[in-house]
């Protein structure tokens, strides 16, 4: 018991620097459906008929498995993202098509240049202020030449705030996520609790993502003169509905 006492205990402050940095982000996240990702890209892509020479941005993009995905397209791809770890994982797969940068949304990043954007999997809303995020959506904005078309995929703030699992304890190998959720001045935060058995360890995040509801994206995209030309609710592309989709995806094009 005194050696578990004696464990340090990191208190992250600027979560979405730290936290995307460390291991245990990849770790948590190992699950994800990657099947259901590769599903909704192709379908995405059916519903945009891209040109075969088409230039996409993928904003937030981890690890690059959709920019690579895409890549294997044929389509020319470039992904940018905060994490430097991250980047140095996705710079493995670099090919003549696919490249792979280490940037902050918040700041300018090839204006004009795109024809696709794409922020994929709520990697949006993560900042402080409304300013900030209005620069992140200026970024994109800016990103797309004339005519370029935005895809943004949120979650369903009304959604998920009725079906919010406050508590959760999860263990993959030696390590215990202890997490718990809750929703708060027009936030929703999950805070993760982690204790590394093998290394007597623990540390601590906390995610915060803005509850933006349909509404607020209309109002933000109107800002930047972005055009929303459809919303679905889903990975599926069924229509959006408040209290039962799932996702927020909008489709917007720059003029």
């Amino acid at each position: 018991m005194e050696a578990y006492n004696e464990i340090a205990v990191e208190v992250q402050k600027h979560w979405f620097k730290d936290w995307f940095n460390s291991p245990y982000y990849d770790l948590l996240y190992s699950n994800r459906d990657s099947k259901e990702a590769v599903s909704f890209i192709d379908k995405l892509l059916e519903y945009l008929r891209p040109p075969a020479d088409a230039t996409m941005l993928d904003v937030a993009c981890g690890t690059g498995r959709h920019a690579r995905y895409l890549a294997e397209k044929g389509f020319t791809v470039t992904g940018i993202d905060l994490s430097i770890r991250s980047i140095n994982i996705a710079k493995k797969l670099e090919n003549p098509r696919l490249s792979f940068f280490q940037h902050d949304m918040r700041l300018p990043f090839r204006v004009n240049y795109f024809d696709l954007v794409f922020n994929f999997f709520t990697s949006f809303g993560y900042f402080e202020t409304a300013r900030e995020n209005d620069n992140a959506l200026r970024t994109l904005k800016n990103a797309l030449r004339p005519g370029g078309r935005l895809v943004l995929d949120y979650l369903n703030s009304t959604y998920v705030g009725e079906h919010l699992v406050y508590e959760e304890v999860k263990e993959m190998g030696d390590v215990v996520f202890d997490i718990h959720r809750e929703a708060e001045d027009g936030k929703f935060l999950k805070e993760i609790n982690i204790l590394d058995r093998s290394r007597m360890q623990r540390a601590s995040y906390t995610e915060s993502v803005c509850a933006f509801t349909k509404q607020d994206f209309e109002d933000m995209f109107a800002r930047q003169g972005l055009q929303i030309t459809d919303i679905f609710g889903d990975y599926h592309f069924n229509n959006y509905d408040e209290h039962h989709s799932p996702r927020l995806i909008i489709i917007a094009t720059k003029p």
